[in-house]
């Protein structure tokens, strides 16, 4: 009963004209609020269907960006799969082909100079401009790509490689006199390529190059059994051709130079292999009805961030 005489009140003071216009504004402010609510709503969908909207192109992308299996990735860059950022791996064209091909072009002639195969020798003078503008300038080039797409391992042994071709064709450059200083007059490329001396000191270089060669050699058991291969066959051609240079060195000649020529063997094999892996790459770019197995074997050997997580840098 008292609120229906707190009612009561202001009708009567208001009169009925002023009723009848509260009774209006009250009737009008629901349909107000409303449509209020109402485009609220709308607003409210739209902005849920955008949401939707890029949340289902950004898992396109997500999906787009990680097709590529871990084997078929190994296959492609020679590398176990490491997380990076950014696509830059599905924007550019993969360089992995291209060092290889530098590589084989110059080992393979190489070889077949160390074998001695139709006369051929001179230290594969022959082959010195192979050396500098397809070994060196297109793996120091792959490697450089590989280190913007971040393949570490890839990066390593190209551009290293790249720097091997590019020292070994400055040795045979008259310009740079790396072996005419060791002749009796100081220039002579044919007299110093004889000389103890410059065996033996070539020999040191080809030994750290094993060396070298032995720690890529380890770290490719997590990449194929192909790469491996190829690195068997390039330790075993430094490992000959270091044992022939200090043979030779101290004077065994017969001796030193048939294990050179085991060491040339080494190498054809090497670029055989190397040869094998290209044209696998090749087929997967061309993407050909069937590829060729290389021997995964990052699958074997779990790494040290598969089993303890991402490595913490301060």
């Amino acid at each position: 009963m008292a609120y229906e005489k707190e009612t009561d009140i202001p009708m009567q003071q208001t009169g009925g004209q002023a009723a009848n216009g509260s009774a209006t504004s009250n009737r009008n402010e629901p349909l107000m609020n409303d449509d209020y609510d109402l485009e609220a709503a709308r607003q409210k969908e739209n902005g849920s269907l955008n949401s939707d909207r890029d949340e289902m192109l950004h898992r396109i992308r997500t999906s787009n960006s990680v097709t590529i299996s871990p084997e078929l990735f190994e296959k492609l860059y020679l590398s176990p799969e490491r997380a990076v950022k950014g696509n830059l791996r599905q924007t550019f064209a993969n360089p992995t082909p291209l060092a290889l091909l530098g590589h084989v072009l110059c080992i393979c002639p190489l070889a077949c100079d160390l074998l001695g195969l139709r006369g051929a020798g001179q230290f594969g003078a022959a082959s010195t401009g192979t050396y500098v503008f397809v070994g060196g300038l297109l793996l120091v080039l792959s490697g450089i790509f590989e280190f913007f797409l971040g393949n570490t391992f890839s990066f390593v042994v190209f551009c290293a490689f790249g720097g091997f071709w590019f020292s070994f064709a400055g040795t045979l450059i008259p310009a740079f006199n790396s072996v005419g200083a060791y002749s009796p007059t100081g220039d002579n490329q044919v007299l110093g390529i004889v000389t103890p001396r410059f065996q033996a000191s070539f020999g040191f270089q080809l030994l750290f190059w094993a060396v070298a060669v032995m720690i890529l050699l380890i770290c490719s058991v997590r990449t194929n059994i192909a790469f491996l291969s190829l690195f068997i066959c390039l330790e075993a051609t430094f490992l000959c051709l270091t044992i022939g240079y200090f043979t030779l060195a101290e004077g065994h000649s017969q001796l030193g130079q048939n294990i050179v020529h085991a060491g040339g063997g080494c190498a054809l094999a090497c670029g055989c292999v190397g040869f094998y892996i290209f044209l696998v790459l090749m087929l997967v770019a061309v993407d050909f009805p069937f590829l060729l197995p290389v021997g995964d074997l990052s699958h074997l050997m779990k790494g040290y961030q598969q089993k303890h997580g991402p490595l913490k840098t301060r």
